[in-house]
This record gives structure tokens, sequence and C-alpha cells, in this order.
């Protein structure tokens, strides 16, 4: 079996890459087939072993070319649909941008080739923690884009009990440790009897953390407060198109339909509204007459509402995605993650105007302040993430310590109808089940949801469609283990396993 990888034509080991990094995408929601993510990552795993350097490159890029083109196709949407860029170049741009985020994928693949490729435990050790600082790197570099972990396809599997302890870079630990030690197994198949005792060895430890996960799925690790909390969630349906026009005949048509949703919806403890659901030709202030209203009828309703709106600092002259309480509900969020291209532009100064796709006029948003404290609600601290916020593990994980619920609001109609905002409720779940929080989940078009502190969905809205649905939740106070230390541990451990790998060579070298 070796000598057959090994000698596999390199065009062919380059198709077999790319399409193993494409069938991961099915691993995801809505489909959830999770054993592809140990076909794909097997394959990976093999495609890599005793190779050159060169060719480990060359393998993990493809192998991320598909990773992201198929897992991000969805970004087409928003290029052509609302960008005015033609198919073509729409195509051509998201091929840009997969080759982009595969450039960065191989990083930590360039650290395995170059001092673990031919490692006794390189593909059991040295791969899972290359793959983990991996995973962790895409958060943060160049502001991050913490898509597609592997952790987020094993939701409800064995392994997602230990979400709670180490987060979702704990789950992709442990299953590309699980094919490494499985691609192992079919590289020595026919090796000598003392091989396959430290295979077995290998294998025992890992069945270990899968039985481990399985236990720690049934443990709640932060108790509920047992008073419920009713919420009333409006979800508008408003086209993408509609809130991009900035004309005031469709601005006041939207404030009415909130009004009018909104009627049945007062007696609950809390009413949500979701991102930017005051359309953006209005900020905070343009708004005042509308929102005093409503305030007025939370007030006398004694609710707590919270709405998506533009919040403008006149004294700074800077513009913010916001999140408002009125009523009972209490602060000021602004937006602390945003989305390039979709409210601000990156290089501005040389791709301005180039394309419609560049001049988005929602493309104006400032960061803000990175010390915020949250939002309350009848004496309940809320954890708010604005859209893509809810995909960063440790921003959430680090907030939700002053706090008792998770609110997300979001508008996800740049995608239409893609899989976009499967993946984006799937990660929101992650969320719910690191921090042991319940989370209210709200889109302009849908699905919303209501989820629980274990990351499982209690109610939800359909998709596109204007409704209003209701749910109770939890508060919760105490603390999971992935909030009290975040990432940084596993980040810790996984940079000691490789220089626990790397210290013998280093030490022989000396010595010589």
């Amino acid at each position: 079996m070796p000598d057959k990888i090994l000698n596999l034509h390199p065009s062919l080991a380059l198709l077999i890459a790319l399409l193993s990094g494409s069938l991961i995408t099915f691993s995801f929601a809505p489909f959830n087939i999770w054993p592809i993510t140990i076909v794909s990552m097997t394959a990976l795993a093999l495609l890599i072993k005793e190779q050159s350097l060169q060719r480990i490159l060359w393998r993990s890029f493809a192998f991320g070319i598909g990773f992201y083109g198929a897992g991000i196709h969805w970004i087409y949407v928003s290029i052509h649909n609302f960008g005015g860029a033609s198919p073509m170049f729409a195509s051509i741009l998201v091929f840009i941008f997969a080759c982009f985020m595969a450039a960065i994928f191989v990083v930590p693949f360039y650290i395995f080739g170059r001092w673990f490729n031919r490692h006794p435990l390189g593909l059991i050790i040295a791969l899972p923690a290359c793959w983990l600082l991996g995973e962790w790197m895409r958060t943060w570099f160049l502001t991050g884009f913490p898509w597609l972990f592997l952790g987020y396809a094993h939701l409800t599997t064995p392994l997602a009990g230990w979400a709670p302890i180490g987060g979702v870079f704990s789950i992709g630990f442990i299953l590309v440790l699980s094919t490494g030690i499985i691609a192992e197994w079919v590289w020595c198949f026919k090796s000598e009897k003392t091989k396959k005792i430290k295979l077995i060895i290998a294998t025992g430890c890992c069945a270990i953390f899968w039985i481990a996960g399985a236990t720690l799925k049934s443990i709640t690790w932060a108790e509920p407060d047992l008073t419920p909390i009713k919420i009333g969630m409006v979800q508008p349906n408003v086209d993408q198109s509609i809130k991009l026009s900035f004309n005031q005949g469709t601005t006041i048509a939207a404030l009415d339909q909130l009004r009018d949703l909104s009627t049945d919806l007062w007696t609950n403890d809390w009413l949500i509204w979701p991102e930017a659901a005051i359309p953006t030709s209005l900020t905070y202030h343009d708004a005042l007459p509308f929102l005093e209203e409503m305030n007025t009828k939370a007030a006398e309703h004694d609710t707590a509402l919270f709405t998506g709106v533009i919040y403008k600092d006149r004294d700074k002259q800077k513009y913010y995605n916001s999140v408002a309480g009125l009523g009972q509900g209490y602060g000021f969020y602004h937006k602390r993650r945003l989305v390039p291209f979709g409210e601000y532009v990156p290089l501005e100064q040389q791709v301005r105007g180039l394309i419609e796709f560049f001049n988005l006029p929602t493309s104006f948003i400032h960061l803000g302040p990175q010390d915020q404290h949250g939002l309350i609600a009848k004496g309940v601290r809320i954890t708010p993430a604005i859209c893509y916020e809810i995909v960063y593990p440790d921003l959430i994980a680090q907030s939700a310590k002053e706090t008792q619920v998770l609110l997300s609001v979001n508008n996800l109609g740049w995608f239409l109808d893609s899989i976009q905002s499967k993946q984006f409720m799937q990660m929101a779940q992650m969320r719910a089940l690191e921090t042991g929080r319940y989370l209210i989940y709200s889109t302009n078009n849908g699905p919303s949801a209501i989820i629980d502190n274990h990351g499982e969905i209690l109610s939800r809205s359909d998709s596109f469609k204007a409704q209003t649905f209701t749910g109770v939740i939890h508060a919760v106070k105490d603390w999971t283990p992935f909030m009290v230390h975040g990432s940084g541990p596993l980040v810790i451990l996984a940079t000691l396993l490789l220089l626990c790998l790397c210290l013998p060579q280093l030490l022989n070298r000396q010595a010589q």
C-alpha cells in the first residue's frame, strides 16, 4: 500500500486532494453527512505522508481550493445578485477568494511538511496539532474568517461532548487524530507486528476520546435558572434589494410591517427584531419618532424590545451596525467584527468604483469598541452578536462570562436560499453548546430559532416568510470550562506537542 500511494501520478494526487476537500461540504449543514470528514481527512493524511515539502504544499493547496470552493461558493450570490458582477466575473472572484483562503490553509501544512512528514508520530500527533493551530489562526489572521471548522460537522456526534470543555477546536483535533490513526492503519496494513501494537495502543487512546465525549454530552456544565423568559420574535422577510434601495416608500412600509407584526407579541417578556430591522436609510436618530412610539408601547406592556439599527455618532461622524434596547431593554451594542465589502471595504482607495460590489451602500460601517458590556433586559444580562460575530468562538465565550443569554441578530438576505444560512445556524448552535447558554437566533429572512443550552433547536421559523413566533428560554449564570480558559490552553498544548516531537531531532543535531 505505501508504494502505491507514494507512486501516485502527481496530477491524480492533486485531483484526489481537490475532490476530498470538496466533499467535506456535505458533512456540514444542510447535508450533515458527518462521516465524510473522516474519509476526506484520511485521504489527505495519506496523500501527504512521507512526501516532499513541495508535494505536501501543492496537495494541501488543492485540498484547500476544493474545501473553500465548494464550502463557500454561496458568496457568488452576493457578488452577482447584489454586487452587479456578471456570472463569469463573479465566478472568477469566488475562485480567487477560494485560492486566497487555500493559501492561508496551507500555512500549517508547511510546518508539518518541513519538520514532521517523516516522523513516526507525524500523522497521529503533529497533523492534529498543526490542524488545530491552522483553525485557530483563521479566527484572527487578517481579522479572521472562521468558517468550515471540522468540529461543526460533529454537533450531534459523541465528539460534541467536548465542546463545552475545549470548544469547536477540540473536536477538530480529536477528529484529525482519529483520521491520522486510520491513515496509519492503511499505510501499515502489511507491516511488522511491532508497528501494529503501537497503532493498537494509539487506537485505544483515541477511542477513549470518543467514549468520553459521549459521556460528557450528558453533563450540564451550566445550570439554567428555573424562571422562564417568554420570547417573541419578528421575522420581517424584507427583500435585500428593497433594503438597499433607500426608498422613502419602502422605508415607511418596512416600519409599518414591524408595527403590525409585533401587535400580538407585546405580552412576551422580550421582543426581538433582527439586524437592520430599522431600514438602513434611517439612522437611530432619524428613526426616533418611530422608536419612541415603540418604546412607549414596550414600556406599557413591561416588555424589553431589542432591534437592529444603524447608529450614527454625530461627534465622531462614524456609523455603527448596532442593537438598541427599548422599553425594559437597556443599552446599545455596536458590532465589533465587520464583514469585508458588505460593511467596510479593504484597500478602499484601490477597489472603490471597480464594480458595484465594491460600492455597496452599506459599506460605510465602523468598528465598534472592544470593551462593550452587552445589553440588559429586566435584570438579565445579554451577549449580543450581530450576524458574522457569532462565528468567533473566543469572542462569544469571553463576552458570555458577564451575561446569562446569547442574542444573535442577522440579515442573511445577501445569500438568498443558499447553504450559507444552514451553515450559519449550525455555527450558532455550537456557540450555545460551548457556553451553555440559551441562544435567541433572529434573522430577517429566516430561519430564526430558539436554541437551548445544549445547542439543540427548540423552535424555528420558515425561510423567506414574513412571520412571528414565540418560545421560552432560561438565564444561565454558571460558566462552562471553555468560557473559563477559551482556546488558549489548546493552542499552547498543540505548540508543545510539536516542540516535543522536534526536540529529539534538535538534540541530535546539536550533539553531532
